[in-house]
């Protein structure tokens, strides 16, 4: 059967500092759901735990207890409302949630391709080569952590920010091995991996670097769920659209759905 394109679990509001668009709300949210024919989504806004040290300037303010401020979520028989956050994860290899959170969230997306944040999530210049290999020690660092992986999604593996103009130099330079050795232990740990990258707008440059990765890590026997990342209602508009793309570009059946339980 046909993946169905039934959630979104990576979802900003107007908390998240790189909003800030008070018509991104709860329940703007909510209506996109019932209009799109979801049945789950999950508030995602970007979360620093207070309890973890090492936040930087730009996620102190977005604590926790900040992100709280969307709840309680509006109920409706049709969609299940989850709250969740995106965390971080900095260039120590420390995640921003302690374990004490992780128990109250119903989803944790993390990261591991942030590397636009200089100084926090990597220390400066880094060229092609060295992101790369970020991406792999990265990716690999989160799968070895003890985290309820259950209810843990890696975000966004091919998206721009791990080097701006450079990042399909970046895909490209990743050994295929290591892309079916890391999905192939992120099958094994039960993680989430995200669907969530512009496919309408893919060409001849970027279609097969950006879509390998995806191909081999539903080889391996990975799971996916979708995120519109929107962080303004355009976001939500053009969402549904890309997941029903992505689908046919990856071939995805329903047995390859992560399921939040």
């Amino acid at each position: 059967m046909r993946y169905i394109a039934d959630h979104d679990l990576h979802i900003h509001t107007q908390l998240s500092l790189c909003s800030g668009d008070p018509e991104q709300n709860k329940d703007t949210i909510l209506k996109y759901g019932i209009e799109n024919g979801m049945t789950t989504l999950c508030l995602t806004d970007h979360m620093w735990d207070s309890r973890v040290p090492g936040a930087s300037g730009w996620y102190q303010k977005q604590s926790y207890e900040y992100i709280c401020q969307a709840l309680p979520l509006p109920e409706s028989d049709k969609i299940r409302y989850l709250f969740g956050c995106e965390t971080d994860l900095d260039r120590y290899m420390t995640v921003g949630v302690s374990p004490e959170i992780m128990e109250k969230l119903d989803f944790i997306i993390i990261p591991t391709t942030h590397l636009h944040m200089h100084g926090f999530t990597l220390d400066g210049s880094e060229g092609v080569n060295e992101r790369a290999k970020l991406w792999i020690d990265r990716f690999d660092g989160v799968l070895d952590m003890d985290l309820p992986f259950h209810k843990v999604g890696i975000a966004h593996l091919t998206c721009s920010l791990l080097y701006r103009e450079h990042y399909i130099e970046v895909l490209k330079t990743i050994p295929e091995s290591e892309y079916r050795r890391l999905f192939a232990k992120a099958a094994e740990k039960g993680v989430g991996i995200e669907l969530n990258f512009p496919s309408l707008n893919l060409n001849n440059e970027t279609r097969d670097p950006t879509l390998l990765p995806y191909r081999i890590a539903k080889e391996e026997g990975c799971k996916f769920y979708f995120g519109s990342d929107a962080h303004h209602p355009a976001g939500l508009a053009s969402a549904k659209a890309n997941f029903e793309n992505i689908i046919d570009l990856l071939e995805l059946e329903e047995t390859d759905k992560f399921r939040l339980a």
